[in-house]
């Protein structure tokens, strides 16, 4: 019996959202677990302070937590969850001062971006300098689309905007990219296969 309840398969997050709302906190705490790495890295691409990116990544599970019931079960849970934490990133940002703009880092500029994002070793500083040079919106619809695998669709539910006005976006990006990497040739097509970004330790 042990061995047949070890191999059913683990409730999607919509089944754990659902369950939340019915009063289970075990489930809202495997929604953190699942969620909570990958919210502190998004989180973290606009924050550079790790101790407020923590603290944002927190108050973004409290909002979850206290918004659970409008959470519609229909939907994608990771949409509407990443919605919560890029306007809890905006409210941040109104409350501070905004940040000195620093150096971008030096980058080789023999190199597709697509290419560039293929290697291990270089991906991070090219994330870092997507971070400095594109407007917040190219970024965090570029972040969602590589990282977090996420569909047109979905991204224009995080950024409130139409598909069509998230393509865009991700064209800008992409170009944005090409011409600080290579002036000399605009590459203007979407890489297929952009690997994994980020391996930010929670602490």
């Amino acid at each position: 019996m042990a061995s047949m309840i070890s191999n059913l398969p683990s409730p999607s997050d919509e089944a754990l959202a659902l369950q939340t709302q019915a009063g289970s906190m075990e489930a809202f705490e495997e929604l953190v677990l699942r969620y909570e790495r990958r919210i502190f890295a998004f989180i973290s691409q606009s924050c550079r302070n790790g101790m407020d990116a923590a603290e944002i990544t927190q108050e973004t599970f409290v909002k979850a937590y206290q918004a659970i019931s409008q959470f519609d079960s229909k939907r994608t849970f990771a949409p509407w969850l990443f919605t919560i934490a890029r306007r809890k990133c905006v409210d941040h940002f109104r409350s501070t001062r905004p940040a000195s703009n620093e150096s971008a880092p030096e980058l080789s500029d023999t190199n597709d971006p697509s290419e560039l994002l293929a290697r291990q070793d270089e991906r991070r500083h090219l994330w870092s300098l997507a971070r400095r040079i594109l407007p917040r919106p190219q970024f965090d619809a570029l972040w969602l689309h590589y990282v977090e695998d996420m569909s047109l669709a979905e991204i224009a539910t995080v950024l409130r905007r139409p598909q069509t006005y998230i393509k865009v976006l991700l064209f800008r990006a992409r170009k944005g990219l090409a011409e600080r990497l290579k002036p000399t040739r605009v590459l203007t097509k979407l890489p297929q296969n952009m690997p994994p970004a980020y391996e930010i330790p929670v602490r």
